[in-house]
């Protein structure tokens, strides 16, 4: 691991609260009432109807969605037995995807123990607590007893992902694949490498889906699994092959299908060359596969390839699997995951990736047509309609085949509850990065000599956000970097007083005056404006040097929105500017204007321009804006005075833009609450749609609101994203985090991607 990611790893785990997961109440907590209700002596009713029907657990406590992620560490992703308190971060990572793709909390216990009944005891003991156990990084072949026991003898459902979590995704794009060529399953021959957990649960599924016995053969470190070998277990002995091969050249040869569950480099090109024709080949040892992709692909044309990796195409991703596979079982409180769930799971998977793709998924990976094929054998994992469609199919497998202890009376009903479910928090900002992601753009960082400008640049150079361009002293820059042991290698150092600064200086002074000498500006003074990183930064991007600007960590706002206004200049009618936040929230993204001091007071006819400003700007995000602006009063119940202000911006948007979704003036608890606002004010434009855009009367109250919301709340919250100008120009707050910082540059390098595109074209990413 490189120096720097095992930096940024502890400091990732070790910022803020410890860890990566936490236990949050549920219920009012506040009053003497509410803890008498909670616990003495209110708790003893549901006490009670739970030992009359124990059933009663998943109606009064929270069983029902609660999932044990069970390990003892002694097969912890590619680091081996580390034990069980070494592979907890893992299992707390577990736990923040069960949470954020299927909203499953998740208690993880580690075991301290390598014997199989001590584990499987320990278990039985603590079952009652969950709805559900998911067993993690438990070693062959101790990992086959410990589950197939616990199946048998528990009630709940008990899944050990490493096994079937990566045959289910890869019997999805195995599936798709023999579509694409043509193939039959019950006649291809398959070769698997590797004889681990995870490869015979895949052969296992692959028989069940029509692979037949006879044509599988698995290799191990010493070659193919022979019945001739004396040295096999009990498992291994199960996939031992009668066939005339006795290495993985041989059983290559003349085979339809390769899985490699094993090493980095252990397929050559040669062995592929010797597959039958159409070859599927899925590579999937992490972080490096079987054989490299550029490889594989170079030797037959006609190969379909996988693996596990996100830069590649058809990554075979068990978070396709395991959360939604909980999520239908925890939903119908199933007595277990059996083959038809597995099977339901892995073609509905299978059927997900023939149907046309949300734009949305496109926008995210940066592709403008994603659609069924050979590098598109199964959804990916950002993809919004898993949680519908795999859980869905799940909750009914497990319905038909009698294993569930309650019966869904309406699907089409359920499918949208599990659809609405996430909301877009969880989501939004990886949709973001991956959008952007490789795009090529230029990010000037005005501030190159500020520690946590130079470590975002990090961040940004290793995900692919930007080029990040320093403005500063080179030495210096370099400097902070070695002592501070930050990678910048990539990006551009730009100092003025370089041979290349000294004539950019000169370059910008002369395109300035000549764009302010009307206005008071003259050669000199632009000369002494070019001296100055926000100048400097913000002409690069107006003279097309560099494509997006992010500065103000260590300035006031004011001082950074001044050369922007003067250089950029506006890109509306009525020249208004306005700042956003994003507060991502669980209900979803809610958008906050104006949060700057730019319209400190606006009037009616501001307000209607920071609605337009911010609708144009949130549809962007691929979400529908659905705005209210807000006051102490709801709709003329105080008459006169301030309300007055946002009651006629509201009219005057009825009016000239009645396609948006705006209205108010209303207070903030009324438009955050549907069912009060519903009840209350049914004739609003809103209707039953979900308020996620609020715009202030004032910037002291927005201000005040976003800064409490920051403190209290403990939600991400990004900005402020400069709205009205018109180049990719960012400001941030003063002393921002590093993370903050590379949010603004996200945010920054996504407003130079749709810049650059037609007005038309935005529209058609909304």
């Amino acid at each position: 691991m490189p120096d720097q990611l095992k930096k940024d790893a502890l400091l990732y785990h070790t910022q803020g609260r410890p860890g990566k997961i936490e236990v949050v109440p549920t219920k009012p907590y506040s009053t003497q009432r509410d803890l008498s209700l909670a616990y003495s002596p209110g708790v003893a009713a549901p006490c009670l109807e739970i030992e009359k029907n124990p059933e009663d657990a998943y109606n009064y406590t929270a069983k029902g969605n609660l999932v044990g992620v069970i390990s003892n560490g002694t097969a912890v992703l590619g680091l081996g037995n580390i034990g069980a308190l070494a592979g907890k971060p893992v299992m707390e990572g577990k736990g923040l995807l069960f949470k954020t793709f299927a909203d499953i909390d998740v208690f993880d216990v580690e075991l301290d123990t390598e014997d199989v009944e001590k584990f499987i005891q320990t278990v039985k003991i603590i079952a009652p607590t969950f709805g559900g156990i998911n067993l993690e990084d438990i070693k062959a072949p101790e990992c086959f007893e410990i589950e197939e026991r616990l199946k048998a003898e528990l009630d709940i459902p008990v899944m050990h992902d490493d096994q079937h979590g990566t045959a289910i995704i890869s019997s999805a794009a195995f599936l798709n694949a023999l579509e694409i060529t043509g193939k039959k399953i019950d006649e291809v021959k398959v070769v698997v490498n590797g004889a681990g957990a995870s490869a015979m649960a895949c052969s296992r599924l692959y028989f069940s889906l029509g692979v037949k016995r006879e044509n599988l053969v698995m290799c191990d470190s010493k070659g193919a699994i022979h019945e001739s070998r004396t040295d096999l277990n009990k498992m291994k002995r199960e996939f031992a092959t009668s066939r005339d091969v006795h290495t993985l050249a041989e059983a290559m040869c003349g085979a339809d299908m390769f899985l490699g569950l094993s090493v980095a480099d252990s397929v050559t090109a040669e062995m592929v060359q010797s597959m039958n024709e159409t070859p599927i080949v899925f590579a999937l040892a992490n972080p490096n596969p079987e054989i490299a992709y550029d490889i594989a692909m170079a030797s037959r044309p006609d190969i379909i390839f996988g693996t596990g990796r996100s830069d590649y195409p058809n990554q075979v991703n068990n978070v396709l699997g395991f959360p939604y596979i909980f999520r239908g079982a925890l939903d119908v409180r199933a007595k277990a995951i059996n083959e038809e769930m597995k099977i339901a799971a892995v073609k509905a998977l299978a059927s997900l990736a023939k149907e046309p793709v949300p734009e949305i998924v496109s926008t995210a990976y940066n592709q403008n047509t994603i659609s069924f094929g050979r590098e598109y054998l199964i959804p990916k994992p950002l993809d919004p309609r898993l949680i519908s469609t795999i859980s869905a199919a799940v909750a009914k497998a497990a319905v038909d085949s009698g294993v569930a202890r309650k019966t869904m009376v309406d699907w089409d009903a359920y499918r949208d509850e599990l659809d609405r479910r996430l909301g877009h928090d969880n989501s939004l900002i990886r949709t973001i990065r991956d959008r952007i992601k490789n795009s090529g753009k230029r990010l000037v960082l005005a501030e190159g000599t500020r520690l946590n400008v130079l470590q975002a640049a990090q961040s940004i150079l290793q995900e692919g956000i930007a080029t990040p361009i320093l403005l500063g002293n080179r030495s210096r820059i370099l400097q902070i970097a070695a002592e501070n042991k930050i990678e910048i290698e990539g990006a551009t150092i730009l100092e003025f007083y370089s041979e290349e600064g000294t004539a950019l200086r000169e370059k910008y002074a002369q395109a300035l005056f000549e764009k302010r000498q009307r206005k008071g500006v003259t050669l000199p003074e632009a000369r002494r404006m070019m001296h100055a990183n926000e100048y400097f930064g913000i002409m690069m991007v107006e003279m097309g040097d560099a494509d997006a600007f992010v500065s103000g960590y260590a300035t006031k706002y004011s001082d950074t929105v001044r050369p922007i206004k003067q250089i950029i200049g506006t890109n509306n009618p009525g020249k208004h500017i306005a700042g956003m936040y994003m507060v991502m929230t669980k209900r979803g993204p809610i958008f906050l204007a104006d949060t700057t001091i730019i319209n400190p007071n606006p009037d009616a006819e501001a307000l209607k321009a920071i609605t337009l400003l911010i609708n144009r700007t949130v549809r962007r995000f691929n979400i529908e804006p659905v705005i209210a602006l807000l006051s102490h009063s709801n709709f003329g119940s105080v008459p006169k005075g301030d309300p007055a202000v946002p009651r006629k911006a509201v009219e005057m948007l009825h009016e000239e833009n009645p396609e948006i979704i705006v209205d108010g003036e209303i207070q903030a608890n009324f438009a955050l609450n549907k069912k009060l606002r519903t009840e209350k004010f049914p004739f609003a434009k809103w209707g039953e749609k979900n308020v996620n855009t609020l715009i202030f009367p004032s910037h002291e109250t927005a201000n005040i609101t976003h800064k409490l919301l920051h403190e209290l709340s403990g939600y991400e919250i990004i900005g402020p994203i400069l709205l009205g100008i018109d180049k990719p120009v960012h400001v941030l707050p003063m002393e921002s985090s590093v993370r903050e910082i590379v949010n603004m540059a996200t945010i920054a390098v996504l407003d130079a991607i749709f810049t650059n595109e037609s007005e038309e074209t935005k529209l058609v990413h909304v």
